[in-house]
Protein backbone atom coordinates (compact mmCIF):
# COMPACT_ATOMS: atom_id res chain seq x y z
CA UNK A 1 0.00 0.00 0.00
CA UNK A 2 1.79 3.07 -1.29
CA UNK A 3 0.64 6.65 -1.91
CA UNK A 4 2.47 8.80 -4.44
CA UNK A 5 0.80 12.22 -4.81
CA UNK A 6 1.61 13.47 -8.29
CA UNK A 7 1.43 17.06 -9.55
CA UNK A 8 3.19 17.50 -12.86
CA UNK A 9 3.60 20.50 -15.11
CA UNK A 10 4.34 20.31 -18.79
CA UNK A 11 4.09 22.45 -21.92
CA UNK A 12 0.34 21.98 -21.45
CA UNK A 13 0.52 23.80 -18.10
CA UNK A 14 2.24 26.80 -19.64
CA UNK A 15 -0.82 28.82 -20.57
CA UNK A 16 0.20 31.01 -23.52
CA UNK A 17 -3.04 32.99 -23.66
CA UNK A 18 -1.90 36.49 -22.81
CA UNK A 19 -3.65 38.82 -25.26
CA UNK A 20 -6.21 38.46 -28.05
CA UNK A 21 -4.21 40.45 -30.62
CA UNK A 22 -1.18 38.30 -29.89
CA UNK A 23 -3.13 35.02 -29.90
CA UNK A 24 -4.66 35.89 -33.28
CA UNK A 25 -1.16 36.39 -34.67
CA UNK A 26 0.13 33.01 -33.50
CA UNK A 27 1.10 34.24 -30.00
CA UNK A 28 3.65 36.73 -31.36
CA UNK A 29 4.23 40.01 -29.58
CA UNK A 30 7.78 40.24 -28.18
CA UNK A 31 8.97 42.39 -31.08
CA UNK A 32 5.76 44.40 -31.63
CA UNK A 33 4.00 47.48 -30.28
CA UNK A 34 0.36 46.37 -30.01
CA UNK A 35 -1.40 47.15 -26.73
CA UNK A 36 -1.17 46.77 -22.95
CA UNK A 37 -0.22 43.09 -23.26
CA UNK A 38 3.34 44.33 -23.84
CA UNK A 39 3.52 44.40 -20.02
CA UNK A 40 3.88 40.61 -20.26
CA UNK A 41 5.30 40.05 -23.75
CA UNK A 42 8.04 42.68 -23.46
CA UNK A 43 8.15 45.30 -20.66
CA UNK A 44 10.78 47.11 -22.73
CA UNK A 45 8.16 47.96 -25.36
CA UNK A 46 5.74 49.58 -22.91
CA UNK A 47 7.44 53.01 -22.98
CA UNK A 48 7.07 53.20 -26.77
CA UNK A 49 3.36 52.40 -26.87
CA UNK A 50 1.69 55.36 -28.60
CA UNK A 51 -1.25 55.42 -26.18
CA UNK A 52 -2.33 54.48 -22.68
CA UNK A 53 -4.38 51.31 -22.24
CA UNK A 54 -6.83 49.60 -19.93
CA UNK A 55 -7.97 46.18 -21.13
CA UNK A 56 -9.24 42.81 -20.06
CA UNK A 57 -9.67 39.50 -21.82
CA UNK A 58 -10.67 35.89 -21.32
CA UNK A 59 -9.88 32.72 -23.29
CA UNK A 60 -12.15 29.77 -22.36
CA UNK A 61 -10.21 26.59 -22.97
CA UNK A 62 -12.09 23.47 -24.12
CA UNK A 63 -9.96 20.35 -24.27
CA UNK A 64 -10.43 16.65 -24.82
CA UNK A 65 -7.79 14.15 -23.78
CA UNK A 66 -8.16 10.51 -24.77
CA UNK A 67 -6.33 7.49 -23.34
CA UNK A 68 -6.07 3.99 -24.74
CA UNK A 69 -4.50 1.56 -22.28
CA UNK A 70 -1.96 -0.89 -23.65
CA UNK A 71 -3.71 -4.14 -24.63
CA UNK A 72 -7.17 -2.53 -24.53
CA UNK A 73 -9.53 -1.43 -27.29
CA UNK A 74 -11.66 0.74 -24.96
CA UNK A 75 -10.82 4.45 -25.24
CA UNK A 76 -11.22 6.58 -22.11
CA UNK A 77 -11.79 10.35 -22.14
CA UNK A 78 -11.49 13.05 -19.53
CA UNK A 79 -14.72 14.73 -18.45
CA UNK A 80 -15.78 17.99 -20.10
CA UNK A 81 -14.10 20.89 -18.32
CA UNK A 82 -13.70 24.56 -19.22
CA UNK A 83 -10.67 26.44 -17.93
CA UNK A 84 -10.84 30.24 -18.03
CA UNK A 85 -7.41 31.91 -18.27
CA UNK A 86 -7.76 35.69 -18.12
CA UNK A 87 -5.69 38.83 -18.57
CA UNK A 88 -5.97 42.37 -17.20
CA UNK A 89 -3.52 45.08 -18.25
CA UNK A 90 -3.11 48.79 -17.57
CA UNK A 91 -0.51 51.15 -19.06
CA UNK A 92 -0.16 54.86 -18.32
CA UNK A 93 2.30 57.67 -18.92
CA UNK A 94 2.24 61.38 -19.80
CA UNK A 95 2.08 61.95 -23.54
CA UNK A 96 5.46 63.66 -23.83
CA UNK A 97 7.26 61.56 -21.24
CA UNK A 98 9.90 58.94 -21.96
CA UNK A 99 8.47 56.61 -19.35
CA UNK A 100 5.35 54.59 -18.73
CA UNK A 101 4.13 52.45 -15.85
CA UNK A 102 2.05 49.34 -16.22
CA UNK A 103 0.25 46.60 -14.34
CA UNK A 104 -0.50 43.09 -15.49
CA UNK A 105 -2.62 40.36 -13.90
CA UNK A 106 -2.51 37.13 -15.88
CA UNK A 107 -2.45 33.32 -15.71
CA UNK A 108 0.78 31.93 -17.25
CA UNK A 109 0.40 28.45 -15.72
CA UNK A 110 -2.63 26.33 -14.95
CA UNK A 111 -4.38 23.05 -15.53
CA UNK A 112 -7.85 21.57 -15.20
CA UNK A 113 -8.71 17.94 -15.83
CA UNK A 114 -11.04 15.29 -14.47
CA UNK A 115 -10.65 11.65 -15.53
CA UNK A 116 -13.23 10.34 -13.05
CA UNK A 117 -12.89 7.85 -10.22
CA UNK A 118 -13.09 4.62 -12.22
CA UNK A 119 -10.70 5.03 -15.11
CA UNK A 120 -7.58 2.93 -15.69
CA UNK A 121 -5.16 5.51 -14.30
CA UNK A 122 -7.06 6.50 -11.16
CA UNK A 123 -4.06 5.64 -8.97
CA UNK A 124 -1.97 8.14 -10.93
CA UNK A 125 -4.64 10.88 -10.98
CA UNK A 126 -8.38 11.40 -10.82
CA UNK A 127 -8.68 15.17 -11.09
CA UNK A 128 -6.57 18.32 -10.97
CA UNK A 129 -7.31 22.04 -10.72
CA UNK A 130 -4.16 24.17 -10.79
CA UNK A 131 -4.03 27.96 -11.08
CA UNK A 132 -1.08 30.35 -11.02
CA UNK A 133 -2.01 34.04 -11.14
CA UNK A 134 0.80 36.55 -11.63
CA UNK A 135 0.63 40.19 -10.51
CA UNK A 136 3.21 42.34 -12.28
CA UNK A 137 3.76 46.07 -11.64
CA UNK A 138 6.06 47.38 -14.40
CA UNK A 139 8.22 50.39 -15.27
CA UNK A 140 9.50 51.13 -18.78
CA UNK A 141 11.84 53.88 -20.04
CA UNK A 142 12.71 55.05 -23.54
CA UNK A 143 16.48 55.50 -23.65
CA UNK A 144 16.54 56.97 -27.15
CA UNK A 145 14.33 57.36 -30.19
CA UNK A 146 14.93 53.73 -31.10
CA UNK A 147 15.55 51.85 -27.83
CA UNK A 148 13.49 51.33 -24.70
CA UNK A 149 13.86 49.03 -21.70
CA UNK A 150 11.56 47.85 -18.94
CA UNK A 151 11.15 45.50 -16.00
CA UNK A 152 8.46 44.31 -13.66
CA UNK A 153 8.25 42.60 -10.28
CA UNK A 154 6.19 39.37 -10.24
CA UNK A 155 4.13 38.03 -7.36
CA UNK A 156 2.49 34.65 -7.93
CA UNK A 157 -0.58 33.42 -6.09
CA UNK A 158 -1.18 29.74 -6.80
CA UNK A 159 -3.85 27.25 -5.79
CA UNK A 160 -4.11 23.51 -6.37
CA UNK A 161 -6.67 20.78 -5.73
CA UNK A 162 -5.75 17.22 -6.65
CA UNK A 163 -7.51 13.89 -6.14
CA UNK A 164 -6.29 10.37 -6.84
CA UNK A 165 -7.16 6.82 -5.89
CA UNK A 166 -5.43 4.85 -3.13
CA UNK A 167 -4.99 1.10 -3.76
CA UNK A 168 -6.06 -0.65 -0.57
CA UNK A 169 -4.74 -4.13 -1.32
CA UNK A 170 -3.05 -5.99 -4.12
CA UNK A 171 -5.76 -8.67 -4.14
CA UNK A 172 -8.78 -6.37 -4.19
CA UNK A 173 -10.18 -3.85 -6.64
CA UNK A 174 -11.31 -1.63 -3.78
CA UNK A 175 -9.68 1.74 -3.37
CA UNK A 176 -9.74 4.89 -1.27
CA UNK A 177 -9.19 8.47 -2.29
CA UNK A 178 -6.66 11.15 -1.45
CA UNK A 179 -7.33 14.88 -1.85
CA UNK A 180 -4.56 17.45 -1.64
CA UNK A 181 -5.56 21.09 -1.49
CA UNK A 182 -3.48 24.18 -0.85
CA UNK A 183 -2.35 27.68 -1.76
CA UNK A 184 1.14 28.91 -2.53
CA UNK A 185 3.10 32.01 -3.40
CA UNK A 186 6.31 32.90 -5.20
CA UNK A 187 8.28 35.85 -6.52
CA UNK A 188 10.15 36.72 -9.70
CA UNK A 189 10.58 39.38 -12.38
CA UNK A 190 10.03 40.15 -16.06
CA UNK A 191 12.44 42.31 -18.08
CA UNK A 192 12.88 43.27 -21.72
CA UNK A 193 14.37 45.53 -24.35
CA UNK A 194 12.68 46.84 -27.51
CA UNK A 195 14.47 48.22 -30.59
CA UNK A 196 13.10 50.07 -33.60
CA UNK A 197 15.75 48.94 -36.05
CA UNK A 198 14.14 50.83 -38.95
CA UNK A 199 10.76 51.96 -40.21
CA UNK A 200 10.08 48.42 -41.39
CA UNK A 201 11.72 46.29 -38.67
CA UNK A 202 11.43 46.10 -34.89
CA UNK A 203 13.11 43.71 -32.45
CA UNK A 204 12.36 42.57 -28.93
CA UNK A 205 14.01 40.44 -26.27
CA UNK A 206 12.35 39.54 -22.97
CA UNK A 207 13.11 37.32 -19.99
CA UNK A 208 10.66 36.03 -17.39
CA UNK A 209 12.43 34.58 -14.38
CA UNK A 210 11.82 31.29 -12.63
CA UNK A 211 9.26 31.54 -9.84
CA UNK A 212 9.65 29.01 -7.04
CA UNK A 213 6.15 28.65 -5.66
CA UNK A 214 5.94 27.20 -2.17
CA UNK A 215 2.82 25.55 -0.79
CA UNK A 216 2.80 25.60 3.02
CA UNK A 217 0.19 24.07 5.29
CA UNK A 218 -1.80 22.47 2.53
CA UNK A 219 -4.60 20.12 3.55
CA UNK A 220 -4.37 16.39 2.81
CA UNK A 221 -7.56 14.38 3.29
CA UNK A 222 -7.79 10.59 2.95
CA UNK A 223 -11.03 8.68 2.47
CA UNK A 224 -10.36 5.06 3.47
CA UNK A 225 -12.22 2.36 5.46
CA UNK A 226 -12.24 2.78 9.24
CA UNK A 227 -9.83 -0.12 9.67
CA UNK A 228 -7.17 1.71 7.68
CA UNK A 229 -7.66 5.23 9.00
CA UNK A 230 -4.77 4.96 11.51
CA UNK A 231 -2.48 4.40 8.49
CA UNK A 232 -3.71 7.62 6.81
CA UNK A 233 -4.01 10.43 9.41
CA UNK A 234 -6.77 12.73 8.17
CA UNK A 235 -7.02 15.64 7.95
CA UNK A 236 -3.30 16.00 7.50
CA UNK A 237 -1.04 18.79 6.28
CA UNK A 238 1.62 18.92 3.58
CA UNK A 239 4.25 21.23 2.16
CA UNK A 240 5.69 21.31 -1.34
CA UNK A 241 7.60 23.51 -3.75
CA UNK A 242 6.73 23.90 -7.42
CA UNK A 243 9.31 25.51 -9.76
CA UNK A 244 7.64 27.54 -12.51
CA UNK A 245 10.34 27.87 -15.20
CA UNK A 246 12.01 30.93 -16.68
CA UNK A 247 11.21 31.92 -20.25
CA UNK A 248 13.37 33.75 -22.80
CA UNK A 249 11.67 35.19 -25.89
CA UNK A 250 13.04 36.81 -29.04
CA UNK A 251 10.67 38.58 -31.40
CA UNK A 252 10.84 40.28 -34.79
CA UNK A 253 8.26 42.59 -36.34
CA UNK A 254 8.22 43.40 -40.05
CA UNK A 255 6.02 46.07 -41.69
CA UNK A 256 6.09 45.65 -45.48
CA UNK A 257 3.21 48.13 -46.00
CA UNK A 258 1.00 50.33 -43.84
CA UNK A 259 -1.68 47.65 -43.86
CA UNK A 260 0.47 44.60 -43.12
CA UNK A 261 2.35 43.51 -40.00
CA UNK A 262 4.29 40.24 -39.95
CA UNK A 263 5.84 38.82 -36.78
CA UNK A 264 7.99 35.91 -35.63
CA UNK A 265 8.75 34.83 -32.06
CA UNK A 266 11.05 32.19 -30.62
CA UNK A 267 10.53 31.11 -27.02
CA UNK A 268 12.90 29.01 -24.91
CA UNK A 269 11.56 27.58 -21.63
CA UNK A 270 14.00 26.48 -18.93
CA UNK A 271 12.06 23.41 -17.79
CA UNK A 272 15.15 21.53 -16.63
CA UNK A 273 14.74 23.16 -13.20
CA UNK A 274 11.90 20.70 -12.61
CA UNK A 275 13.80 17.66 -11.36
CA UNK A 276 11.28 16.21 -8.93
CA UNK A 277 8.10 16.88 -7.03
CA UNK A 278 8.32 16.28 -3.29
CA UNK A 279 5.54 16.19 -0.71
CA UNK A 280 6.26 16.32 3.01
CA UNK A 281 3.39 15.47 5.36
CA UNK A 282 2.76 16.85 8.83
CA UNK A 283 2.02 13.31 10.04
CA UNK A 284 3.54 10.18 8.55
CA UNK A 285 3.06 6.48 9.20
CA UNK A 286 4.63 3.26 7.93
CA UNK A 287 2.09 3.44 5.09
CA UNK A 288 1.99 7.18 4.47
CA UNK A 289 5.51 8.42 3.82
CA UNK A 290 6.91 11.65 2.41
CA UNK A 291 7.21 11.27 -1.34
CA UNK A 292 9.84 12.03 -3.94
CA UNK A 293 8.48 11.85 -7.50
CA UNK A 294 11.11 12.26 -10.25
CA UNK A 295 10.25 14.47 -13.21
CA UNK A 296 13.63 15.15 -14.89
CA UNK A 297 12.19 17.58 -17.43
CA UNK A 298 14.28 18.96 -20.27
CA UNK A 299 14.26 22.44 -21.73
CA UNK A 300 11.64 23.14 -24.40
CA UNK A 301 11.10 25.70 -27.15
CA UNK A 302 8.53 26.86 -29.63
CA UNK A 303 8.42 28.76 -32.92
CA UNK A 304 5.62 31.23 -33.58
CA UNK A 305 4.58 33.24 -36.61
CA UNK A 306 1.66 35.46 -37.52
CA UNK A 307 0.38 38.43 -39.46
CA UNK A 308 -2.18 41.23 -39.27
CA UNK A 309 -3.94 42.88 -42.20
CA UNK A 310 -5.78 46.16 -41.66
CA UNK A 311 -8.65 45.64 -44.06
CA UNK A 312 -10.23 49.00 -43.16
CA UNK A 313 -9.57 51.68 -40.52
CA UNK A 314 -12.17 49.84 -38.42
CA UNK A 315 -11.26 46.17 -38.99
CA UNK A 316 -8.06 44.15 -38.63
CA UNK A 317 -7.73 40.49 -39.68
CA UNK A 318 -5.15 38.28 -37.96
CA UNK A 319 -3.81 34.75 -38.42
CA UNK A 320 -0.84 32.64 -37.35
CA UNK A 321 0.42 29.38 -35.93
CA UNK A 322 3.32 27.59 -34.35
CA UNK A 323 5.07 24.44 -33.18
CA UNK A 324 6.06 23.66 -29.59
CA UNK A 325 8.22 20.87 -28.20
CA UNK A 326 7.48 19.01 -24.98
CA UNK A 327 9.78 19.09 -21.94
CA UNK A 328 8.50 15.68 -20.77
CA UNK A 329 10.97 12.90 -21.45
CA UNK A 330 10.02 9.31 -22.19
CA UNK A 331 8.89 7.52 -19.05
CA UNK A 332 7.56 10.64 -17.32
CA UNK A 333 4.29 11.33 -19.16
CA UNK A 334 1.41 11.68 -16.69
CA UNK A 335 -2.37 12.21 -17.00
CA UNK A 336 -2.25 15.67 -15.37
CA UNK A 337 -1.03 17.01 -18.70
CA UNK A 338 -0.45 14.14 -21.15
CA UNK A 339 2.14 16.13 -23.00
CA UNK A 340 3.79 15.76 -26.40
CA UNK A 341 4.98 18.01 -29.20
CA UNK A 342 2.14 20.13 -30.50
CA UNK A 343 0.98 22.13 -33.51
CA UNK A 344 -1.48 25.01 -33.40
CA UNK A 345 -3.21 27.47 -35.69
CA UNK A 346 -4.83 30.76 -34.73
CA UNK A 347 -7.04 33.47 -36.18
CA UNK A 348 -8.31 36.80 -34.95
CA UNK A 349 -10.43 39.83 -35.68
CA UNK A 350 -10.07 43.35 -34.33
CA UNK A 351 -13.00 45.77 -34.46
CA UNK A 352 -12.98 49.46 -33.53
CA UNK A 353 -16.42 49.99 -31.97
CA UNK A 354 -15.75 53.57 -30.86
CA UNK A 355 -13.01 56.17 -31.11
CA UNK A 356 -11.21 54.83 -28.04
CA UNK A 357 -12.75 51.39 -27.69
CA UNK A 358 -11.78 48.13 -29.45
CA UNK A 359 -13.09 44.58 -29.40
CA UNK A 360 -10.60 41.82 -30.18
CA UNK A 361 -11.62 38.24 -30.96
CA UNK A 362 -9.31 35.24 -31.25
CA UNK A 363 -9.59 31.54 -31.98
CA UNK A 364 -7.08 28.73 -31.61
CA UNK A 365 -7.01 25.04 -32.42
CA UNK A 366 -4.21 23.02 -30.87
CA UNK A 367 -3.32 19.41 -31.52
CA UNK A 368 -1.14 17.59 -29.00
CA UNK A 369 0.34 14.66 -30.88
CA UNK A 370 -0.40 11.13 -29.74
CA UNK A 371 2.21 9.57 -27.49
CA UNK A 372 2.54 5.98 -26.28
CA UNK A 373 4.29 5.68 -22.94
CA UNK A 374 4.77 3.65 -19.76
CA UNK A 375 5.24 5.85 -16.72
CA UNK A 376 8.22 4.66 -14.67
CA UNK A 377 6.57 5.55 -11.35
CA UNK A 378 2.92 4.57 -11.72
CA UNK A 379 3.43 1.97 -14.50
CA UNK A 380 0.45 3.48 -16.33
CA UNK A 381 0.92 2.30 -19.92
CA UNK A 382 -0.95 3.43 -23.01
CA UNK A 383 -1.45 6.15 -25.60
CA UNK A 384 -2.56 9.74 -24.90
CA UNK A 385 -3.89 12.21 -27.47
CA UNK A 386 -5.32 15.70 -26.86
CA UNK A 387 -7.11 18.38 -28.90
CA UNK A 388 -7.79 21.89 -27.62
CA UNK A 389 -10.21 24.58 -28.83
CA UNK A 390 -9.78 28.12 -27.46
CA UNK A 391 -12.00 31.09 -28.37
CA UNK A 392 -11.13 34.45 -26.86
CA UNK A 393 -12.47 37.96 -26.35
CA UNK A 394 -10.93 41.20 -25.08
CA UNK A 395 -12.20 44.73 -24.51
CA UNK A 396 -9.56 47.44 -24.97
CA UNK A 397 -9.88 51.12 -23.99
CA UNK A 398 -7.08 53.42 -25.14
CA UNK A 399 -6.38 57.15 -25.01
Amino acid sequence: MMLFPVLGMAQGFQVNLHGQKQIGMGHTGTGLLQDGASVLFNPGAVAMLPENFVQGGISPLFFNSAFLASGSNQQENNKSQVATPFTVYGVWGPKAARWKVGMGIYTPFGGLTDWGTNWTGKYALESLNLKAIYFQPTFSYQISKNISIGAGFVYNHASVTLTKGIPLSSSSASSGQAELKGNGKGFGFNAGVFIKASEKVSLGLSYRSKVDTKVDNGTATFDVPNLLKPNFPSPNTFTSSIPLPSTTSLGIGYYPTKKWTVAFDFQYVNWDVYKSLDFNYGQTTATLQNTHSPRNYKNAYDFRGGAEYKATPMVAIRFGGGYATTPVQDGYVTPEAPDANRLYGTAGLGCKVAKRLDLDFSFEFEHVMSRTQTNIESNLAGTFETNVIIPGLALVYHW
